[in-house]
């Protein structure tokens, strides 16, 4: 069953006991509200429901994925420290060391990744958070191509998921590296948590895919129910020629509903 991670779980395969746990200075330091009160200055962050994220225990923040603001929006206003999964092409130079220092964590999305993988699991195996965009790239947040990073990490560890739905990260028409307009409004909407089972070793990839369709069947449902408590809709697809690289990988590339 889901629960608070237990001590002996860093020795269950795959082994996170010597895996290094992501820095979390940025993230418990008084910059967080700092950030909060900056970005709040230029644009109106609402957030709704955040009574259905658990106060302890290992969390999976699993979001819908719209435009480059999303995964820094999360980072700060979560209420609880997040450690996000981050596609290893924004490490490069300064930007590199300041999500170090946020508690980031980085993924090669285009290979075998068991760094990224386990450092995820060390998260989690620790009671902490880690946020997901199972969509993989920037686009129109309708999680038309879902990933099983999610599933899997919530199968190994029996960690909660909460669906995070993005409303207002990106205009209609703009590119994925946009921000949100001086003045506009980002909702960001809490749904109700996804539980899993925590499956032993070995999991089969059968498991993981059917794991990964019923959370994205979860997530759809509540994302219909954030844009109705919202009366918000998502901006669309990007432009034509704003292609965001990402592996087809997940379970809707492989003819699945």
């Amino acid at each position: 069953m889901t629960g608070p991670a237990r001590e002996d779980s860093h020795t269950e395969l795959p082994r996170t006991a010597q895996v290094r746990r992501p820095r979390r200075f940025l993230l418990n330091s008084p910059l967080r509200p700092l950030a909060r009160f900056v970005i709040r200055r230029r644009i109106r962050v609402r957030q709704h429901a955040t009574d259905q994220i658990p106060d302890r225990g290992p969390v999976i923040f699993a979001g819908n994925h719209l435009g480059v603001a999303d995964g820094p929006l999360l980072a700060i206003f979560a209420p609880r420290p997040v450690h996000a999964l981050t596609k290893e092409e924004m490490f490069d130079g300064r930007l590199g060391g300041f999500l170090l220092a946020a508690g980031q964590i980085r993924l090669d999305r285009f290979q075998a990744d068991p760094g990224g993988v386990k450092t995820c699991l060390r998260v989690l195996r620790d009671g902490l958070t880690v946020g997901i965009f199972p969509e993989g790239s920037r686009g129109a947040g309708t999680l038309e191509r879902f990933h099983r990073g999610a599933a899997y990490f919530a199968l190994v560890t029996g960690a909660t998921v909460v669906p995070v739905s993005f409303f207002g990260t990106r205009e209609p028409g703009a590119g994925s590296n946009a921000l949100p307009p001086r003045g506009g409004v980002v909702d960001i909407v809490y749904g109700e948590p996804f539980h899993l089972d925590r499956s032993p070793w070995p999991r089969t990839r059968e498991q993981v895919e059917k794991a990964s369709l019923l959370l994205r069947e979860h997530m759809l449902v509540q994302l219909d129910r954030a844009r109705a408590s919202t009366g918000r809709d998502l901006p669309g697809p990007l432009p034509a020629t704003d292609v965001d690289p990402d592996p087809a990988t997940g379970v809707t590339d492989q003819g699945a509903p």
